[in-house]
Formats: C-alpha cells, sequence, structure tokens
C-alpha cells in the first residue's frame, strides 16, 4: 500500500514553493500537503515516518530561503482553519499553529490582553515565532506561552507546559517535529492603550527595516552582545550584490531579492557577509533565516 492510501485529496506533487515565501524564491517541493484535522495530521506523519520521507513545516514562509533545487521530500502547511483558530477565554489563549502572527495580535490589544504585543510587525505563524522565541528589543513571544501541544516524529500527540519549556536567544528546547497548538497566558490592560502600544512598535519596525522589500527578515542572529546589522555595516557591505540579491541600504542585517534574484544568489550573498565580516572582525555569523 501506498503511503499516500486514503490522503490524495490533501497531497499534491512538485508544487512550485516560492510563491509560499516572503523572499518569493525557491524550487519546488516533492510533496505539498495541507492537512484538514489534528488527527489527519497525525496519521500523514506516522506514514512519512514509516515511508522514511522526510517532513518540513511551512508557515507563512516569513524567516525562509528555500534553495533552488526546492525540497525533496514532504512539506506540510497547516492552512486549515483548524491549525488556525483562536479561542479567548479569560487569560488564557488558545490558538492553533497555522494562525497569523500580526492577525493575532491584532486580536488580543483589541480584547485588552497584553503579552505579545512585542511582536507587532513580526509576519509567520505562531508555530514558526514559539520554534524560534521571535521577538525584538521590545520583547519575546516564549515569556506569554504557557503550554505547547505537538507531534512527535512518529505522529503522537504530547504536550509540555511552561516548567518543561526553555526559550533562549531565537532558540527554544522544543523537539516536537509539528507543533500543532499552544496556550499564551496574558494580562489585562486597557485595550486603547495596548493598541496604541502595538502601533508605535509596528511603526519603529517600519521606519527602521525594508519592510516594503522581498526579505526573510533578519538574516542572521546578534553575536553575544553584538549587533549583527552594525558589524555587517562597519564592514562596509551596505549595499553589496550577489547576483539580484543584496544587502539592504536601509538595515545591513537584512538581505533583500530583487527582480531576477535566485536562491543561489542569496546564499552567496549570505556567504560573503560571513567571510567578511570574520575576516575584519573574527565573529562568524549565524543564520537567522532558516534554509531548506
Amino acid at each position: 500500500m501506498s503511503w499516500q492510501n486514503g490522503f490524495e485529496s490533501i497531497i499534491q506533487e512538485n508544487v512550485h514553493l516560492a510563491p509560499f515565501t516572503w523572499f518569493g524564491l525557491g524550487g519546488p517541493a516533492r510533496y505539498f500537503i495541507t492537512p484538514t484535522s489534528g488527527d489527519q495530521l497525525s496519521a500523514v506523519i506516522r506514514r512519512l515516518h514509516d515511508a522514511q520521507i522526510p517532513v518540513y513545516i511551512l508557515g507563512n514562509g516569513a524567516n525562509l530561503l528555500i534553495r533552488d533545487q526546492g525540497v525533496d521530500g514532504a512539506v506540510i502547511q497547516l492552512s486549515a482553519p483548524a491549525f488556525c483558530a483562536v479561542k479567548i477565554d479569560g487569560r488564557l489563549v488558545t490558538v492553533g499553529a497555522g494562525a497569523d502572527m500580526m492577525k493575532l495580535v491584532r486580536t488580543t490589544c483589541k480584547a485588552g490582553l497584553a503579552g505579545i504585543e512585542p511582536v507587532a510587525g513580526i509576519p509567520g505563524t505562531l508555530g514558526g515565532h514559539i520554534r524560534m522565541n521571535a521577538g525584538g528589543a521590545f520583547g519575546e513571544i516564549g515569556a506569554a506561552v504557557a503550554t505547547v501541544t505537538m507531534l512527535d516524529a512518529e505522529g503522537k500527540m504530547y504536550k509540555r507546559s511552561r516548567d518543561d519549556l526553555v526559550f533562549g536567544y531565537r532558540h527554544t528546547n522544543i523537539t516536537g517535529k509539528v507543533i500543532v497548538e499552544a496556550v499564551l497566558e496574558l494580562q489585562p490592560e486597557n485595550p486603547e492603550q495596548l493598541t496604541q502600544r502595538m502601533k508605535e512598535i509596528w511603526l519603529y519596525k517600519k521606519n527602521s527595516q525594508p519592510m516594503g522589500d522581498k526579505s526573510a527578515g533578519c538574516t542572521f542572529k546578534n553575536p553575544d552582545g553584538q549587533s549583527a546589522g552594525k558589524l555587517i555595516d562597519m564592514a562596509g557591505l551596505k549595499g553589496a550584490e550577489m547576483g539580484g540579491a543584496m544587502v539592504s541600504r536601509r538595515h545591513a542585517n537584512f538581505i533583500v531579492a530583487r527582480e531576477g534574484t535566485r536562491s543561489s544568489d542569496v546564499l552567496s550573498l549570505i556567504e560573503h557577509v560571513q567571510t567578511m565580516v570574520e575576516s575584519r572582525f573574527g565573529v562568524k555569523l549565524e543564520t537567522e533565516v532558516v534554509i531548506w
């Protein structure tokens, strides 16, 4: 029996992935799967595990660069309503991993619940935000996470509470294959004041980052006690180009893709920036953008 048996309606083959990423780059996925329920997702993960097919979880593609040759495996996107639901019960907000974070921030601020407005202006889904502990100068998503429900590589569902979770800079101790849902514990606050703070955070990012360009957000993690963007700027790399890829002149930690750019251009520019910064300052920059 084929691993696809019974799941034909949610599986497509050789799907071009570029339209699913903010970079707008990358080749096709061998399989592209859009499950409609938690049980279906669990069963698909189990089948893929048994068939030894690599699994990749796709959110909004905001922090992702896909290579030109694409992905020889199964790309799963949790875009169905079952994975995007938001339920508010007092200070607790239960959210599906596929929920859009920018919409979620607006929803919680309107409801007078504070805690995730620091990630205003950072695109992506809840699952991706939790996986990398998204945030910035104003705070990180991990501070608001009470529980996370996930699946292991064999499709078994389990839950981890705050006491079991460790959130660091762009890192968590979550080892589950797929984040399915999370409960956020937020704090009551005046909705108008909260919405105003959210707008101020968003405007700060809009004015300091190239949000109108095709990019995947910050390309590199900040080294301990230092700013990746400042190091790149000091190395004279603002405006540096490789093919159609360019280091943003507005914020040096952003690589933007112009018309005609290939993923290989971005990868070459990433390597060039790492080489130049290490040569100049002895610091090896680690990528924040996820590369498939």
